[in-house]
């Protein structure tokens, strides 16, 4: 049976961030429209703070990774790989 465009039923993934290839440019942090991206406390060995997966998002909020790929398409270092579920 194909899922209607109208289907209750949400899409999830998530990503994999190379935290040494991030230059911390934040294309992918403007571009995902879950929000589920930011920038990490610590540096990475290049001396940047990368982008990370925030994957612990808070329970009350409906933000969970869609697998869109938008992230990975815009990154420049191509360091994020997208996994659908």
């Amino acid at each position: 049976m194909a899922r209607s465009r109208n289907s209750t039923s949400t899409r999830r993934g998530h990503i994999l961030i190379e935290r040494d290839t991030c230059k911390a440019c934040g294309l992918c942090i403007s571009v995902c429209p879950q929000q589920v991206i930011g920038f990490s406390d610590t540096l990475n060995e290049k001396g940047y703070y990368p982008a990370e997966f925030l994957d612990q998002v808070d329970a009350d909020t409906l933000n969970h990774c869609t697998g869109c790929a938008f992230c990975a398409i815009i990154c420049p270092d191509v360091a994020i790989e997208v996994y659908r579920d």
